[in-house]
């Protein structure tokens, strides 16, 4: 794949060389290309899936804005919106729901025979799904004017940083950057470039290192499943995956700036979280404030009592699980943060009032402590291939076996998981999206200069995709 090897930067490095020798017009033409080139990499057949969304969503929209015809303008919305569903249902879902049919059929007694198809997933589908869908609902309900230009829109659903996964930019966020003249600036490039190692770091050191504990915890390379073993396999995933994951947007938010483009925030020290609600409001932001402006405000929000609230936000949780993968075990994973968040709303409303209060330091540390662990619960459901070994994992909580080998395990562990954590405790306090963010350019060089020699020693001789590349 084009993004898991330095053959990307080589790439990124001729488009961004190439780039700010063009006027601004070019410039687009150069990037649409330049996207084409790069999500063709893995398998050109998948463009014309791109390509045909693309078309059919620009038309649909400018169609929807010249119309005054309320039906007309329906029919042109569900035209664009059952596209896009059928689309990534068929290619993400099909399987799913046919073997999932099929299975319950068997359970009543009942033997059903279904033909699966072996389809291929095109990458990043879930990401500009969702993007489409967010343009054309914005168009409908007039909170956004169409784009004149097919080459503009075009480029705002297929620029290449964020196509793959993420993060999900709002079409009132990104494009009018795209309709509008970029100019170099020195200083937003040089924060890109710190953006891209700080993404290095996180993956190649944080998360590439904790995943070989996860991978052995998970893949039964430890022995059967006990209590060390299961913590060691719960913690190091849940480092790898929020290293590997805010990695990836750390390097497209740079990549994206270092050609004048400004990406939305997509993590903000999620473990630090206080409450699944503000663990939702830190982690995949692009994704969680989609799923709240687009699924659970229409479905009714809290606006229509506390059934209703707690309904929705199951809804929203439960199809937020299902967006991450064709499993049930994706399911769920978001059944844990919907039921998590809906006893949460009720403590909040039923006894908020008559809480002793606890000192604030210690008071925060200890809901942090719990929502980590609760979260890390969760992400034993999304690691796992099955339910079944889940719940064989996690049944291994039960079992202590201590093994003196372990002492090395939790070590390794802790020098792999503690920078990050101290880092998310440094940015927490001086509010920076990167460390040195508000400090003169000395500093932040000196920082970049840390950053390439940790990388270069420290990286995992084992390589990971990246995680959400599958979703």
């Amino acid at each position: 794949m084009l993004f898991d090897t330095p053959v990307f930067f080589v790439f990124l490095v001729i488009v961004v060389s190439a780039y700010w020798a063009l006027r601004w017009r070019k410039q687009n033409v150069l990037l649409l290309l330049a996207s084409y080139f790069f999500y063709g990499w893995w398998d050109w057949r998948f463009l014309a899936l791109i390509l045909t969304s693309t078309l059919v969503d620009y038309y649909c929209a400018k169609n929807i804005a010249a119309s005054t015809n309320r039906a007309r303008r329906k029919s042109l919305l569900a035209i664009s919106v059952a596209l896009n569903l059928g689309f990534l249902g068929f290619f993400k879902y099909f399987n799913f729901f046919a073997d999932s049919l099929a299975a319950t059929f068997g359970a009543l007694g009942v033997p059903v025979n279904i033909t699966l198809l072996r389809i291929l997933l095109p990458p990043g589908i879930s990401f500009y799904t969702f993007q489409a869908l967010a343009y054309i609902v914005d168009v409908y309900f007039g909170r956004l004017q169409p784009a004149e230009s097919l080459l503009d829109y075009a480029l705002f659903i297929n620029f290449f940083p964020h196509l793959i996964a993420g993060p999900i930019q709002r079409p009132s966020h990104l494009l009018p950057q795209v309709q509008s003249p970029r100019r170099f600036n020195s200083e937003a490039f040089s924060g890109g470039l710190l953006l891209i190692l700080s993404g290095l770091f996180r993956k190649c050191v944080i998360a590439d290192n904790c995943a070989l504990l996860a991978n052995a915890a998970f893949g039964g390379k430890m022995g059967e499943p006990t209590l060390p073993i299961v913590a060691l396999g719960t913690y190091a995933f849940a480092w790898q995956i929020y290293g590997d994951f805010s990695g990836y947007s750390d390097i497209a938010r740079g990549a994206a700036q270092l050609m004048g483009f400004h990406f939305m925030v997509n993590f903000r020290q999620p473990y630090l979280a206080i409450s699944l609600q503000d663990f939702w409001r830190r982690w995949h932001i692009s994704l969680s404030t989609w799923l709240r402006d687009y699924l659970y405000i229409p479905l009714g929000g809290s606006r229509h009592g506390e059934r209703r609230t707690h309904r929705n936000l199951m809804i929203t949780m439960l199809l937020g699980g299902l967006w991450h993968g064709a499993n049930w075990t994706f399911v769920i994973w978001g059944a844990i943060h919907g039921v998590g968040q809906s006893v949460e709303r009720w403590l909040r409303l039923t006894f908020s009032r008559e809480l002793k209060p606890q000192p604030a330091l210690f008071r925060t540390w200890a809901k942090r402590v719990f929502i980590f662990h609760l979260v890390c619960i969760g992400w034993v459901f999304f690691r796992a291939a099955s339910l079944h070994q889940a719940v064989t994992f996690l049944g291994g909580l039960t079992h202590l076996e201590w093994r003196p080998e372990f002492v090395t395990a939790f070590k390794f562990l802790a020098i792999f998981t503690l920078p990050l954590f101290v880092l998310d405790v440094l940015l927490e306090q001086r509010d920076e999206e990167f460390l040195f963010e508000k400090t003169a350019v000395p500093m932040q060089w000196a920082y970049a200069s840390a950053l390439i020699l940790i990388v270069a020693l420290f990286s995992a001789n084992e390589a990971n995709a990246f995680i959400y590349f599958q979703f």
